[in-house]
Formats: C-alpha cells, structure tokens, sequence
C-alpha cells in the first residue's frame, strides 16, 4: 500500500487504497475501504494484471517472472469524488476510473508514456523512447487538468529502470464526462541527475485539499 484516498464529501464514509504489488502474480489492485454496519470493511474493486515480456527486455529483477508488473505507485480521486486515477509505473499506464459507484468502478480513459519495456512516447517530446511512467499524480480542483512524474524513489527507480531515469512531467485534458488525452505542448524536461516527484498546484489540488467539497 502506498496511497490511501478518502472521499472528499465529508458525508460520505469511504474511500480507496492501492495495493502496489502481489507477490505471487505481480499485479496490482485497487480497495475500497468502508463503513459495514459498525465495523470498517475492505473490498477488491479493481485487478490490473502483469504484462508477459520478453526476459532480454527486462531488468535483472525481473528477468525470472517473464513479466512487467504493474507497480501502482499512486492514486488520486477527483474533488467530485467521480473519477480516481491510477498510476502504473510499471507498465506505464495512466488509468481513469468513474467511481461514482465505488464498488463498480468503470474504466473511461488510458494514456501509456515510459514504462520498463514500453517505453513509450510524448506527442510533445524531443525525443522517442522515456524512461520512467507515470507516479505521482495531482488534479486540478475543477478536475479538467490532471499533471504527473516519472520519480518514485532513487533507490527504487534504478531496479526497475537500471539504465537511468531522465525526469519529467506531463499534463492530460481530462473530459467531464470521462476521457483523458496528452496535452502535445506539455512536456518539462528536468536537467540531467534531477527527479521530479511531487506535484503541487497554486491554488490548490486534490490531494492536498483534501476536504474542500461539498
């Protein structure tokens, strides 16, 4: 578990935790955690399975399971309680979920950039192939904008992606009613040896404002 994220309506007893990764399959899962009766409860909401790869592909770590995990490192709802983001820095997806029912999420949008083999591009980057996947996110109070990193942890980073990382940060356009795009003229670069992680938005944002709604 990395991220624990609470309904922001102060009325409502729930909200949702990550589970980064299974040792025995190498997926992730999404929780919601809850109120059942007079008791606190914990539910499977969401599986994201490993991805096969080829071993030559592969870090040393992970040469012997034939297969990228997952790796959510992050997850963020919106200040509507409506859509949660979720982080893979493993494969390098960047997934949105409607959770308006919190137990039957629904997928709406997915955007691949980095990832350990994909390593896939940017519309708005020099160059083709990047290091790193998205990490930590951060959405923008009215929900339109959705920014994040490719950094987890020095230490962390360089056993998934043991050729270096070369830091980043994007934005999405995110639809109201679900949908989630790169914004080609986004894309900061950070000098060589810098990692970018957290992201803080002036004005606020949605992990930080934690209880700002209704």
């Amino acid at each position: 578990m990395f991220e624990l994220r609470p309904a922001h309506d102060p009325t409502k007893a729930y909200g949702f935790v990550n589970c980064v990764i299974n040792l025995k399959d190498l997926s992730s899962s999404i929780w919601t955690w809850h109120r059942d009766g007079d008791k606190w409860a914990v539910t499977k909401i969401i599986d994201i399975p490993a991805e096969p790869a080829d071993p030559d592909k592969l870090p040393p770590i992970l040469k012997g399971f034939k297969a990228v995990p997952p790796f959510v490192t992050d997850i963020d709802l919106s200040m509507d309680d409506r859509f949660l983001y979720v982080a893979c820095w493993g494969t390098g997806d960047l997934l949105q979920y409607d959770v308006t029912d919190p137990f039957k999420p629904k997928l709406t949008g997915k955007v691949r950039i980095g990832g350990v083999v994909s390593r896939a591009g940017h519309p708005g980057a020099k160059s083709g192939a990047l290091s790193g996947a998205p990490q930590m996110v951060e959405i923008s109070r009215d929900g339109k904008r959705v920014y994040f990193t490719n950094s987890l942890y020095g230490n962390i980073d360089s056993q998934l992606y043991p050729d270096g990382i070369d830091g980043w940060m994007v934005k999405l356009d995110a639809r109201p009613q679900g949908g989630i795009a790169f914004d080609p003229k986004f894309f900061v670069e950070w000098p060589k040896t810098h990692r970018p992680h957290q992201v803080r938005l002036d004005g606020g944002d949605c992990s930080s404002d934690s209880y700002c709604y209704p």
